[in-house]
């Protein structure tokens, strides 16, 4: 049976140079097939951090309770706050992206038009990327029309897009991708999904002061 959610993690894994064996341990466990271990389960938290903006955060737990006290931590030391069920999952769309080197892109109306022919729903640019859009359910096959045709495709997977995004000055972005960045760092939590828009001009701001020390 088609499980594009399956496929994309088991992609993710091989990109990534996972040992075969411990994906399909993984894939075990999250199925309660594995003995002597509890079952993980995947759980969205919601929350607000500075700003209002909306966070979603991805996680995969065998201990809900654990996890749950941890992300509160996380969220009220670094200036957010944890929200309920259903607060902001409503803001984001599910969606597959596909992301393209501009640097194997010989020809960028090209990609423009295959990715078009091949059913992807929108291409952006992302600086030195090309971002290529899907419905979820069409990214596979986005991704190997691609492919066939000549195009490598650095990365795809399905993901979370916002509907409408808040645009950032630096003091708040920097406050906002500290948060992202400590949620991050728990060990359950497998994705950080937010609707923020850091300017090019404030994230290089924001990247020279990381780089002073500052």
């Amino acid at each position: 049976e088609d499980n594009p959610r399956l496929r994309s993690a088991i992609e993710a894994a091989k990109a990534a140079n996972m040992p075969k064996e411990n994906i399909e341990r993984a894939i075990k466990r999250g199925t309660g097939e594995l003995g002597g271990s509890e079952a993980l389960e995947e759980v969205y938290y919601e929350g607000y951090g500075p700003n209002g903006v909306a966070l979603l955060v991805k996680v995969v737990t065998d201990n809900r309770n654990r996890t749950t006290a941890a992300i509160r931590h996380v969220f009220s030391k670094y200036g957010g706050n944890l929200g309920s069920a259903g607060c902001v999952a409503w803001m984001f769309q599910d969606k597959g992206l596909i992301y393209i080197d501009k640097s194997d892109v010989a020809d960028e109306d090209t990609l423009l038009g295959l990715a078009l022919e091949a059913g992807a729903e929108d291409v952006r640019d992302e600086g030195d990327t090309f971002a290529i859009i899907t419905a979820p359910q069409e990214l596979h096959q986005v991704k190997e029309f691609l492919v066939e045709h000549g195009v490598g495709v650095r990365s795809a997977e399905l993901t979370k897009i916002p509907q409408s995004t808040i645009k950032l000055d630096e003091a708040t972005a920097f406050k906002v991708l500290r948060l992202v960045e400590k949620l991050e760092e728990l060990d359950d939590v497998q994705q950080v999904y937010a609707n923020f828009d850091i300017p090019d001009e404030v994230m290089h701001k924001i990247a020279e002061s990381m780089a002073a020390g500052v």
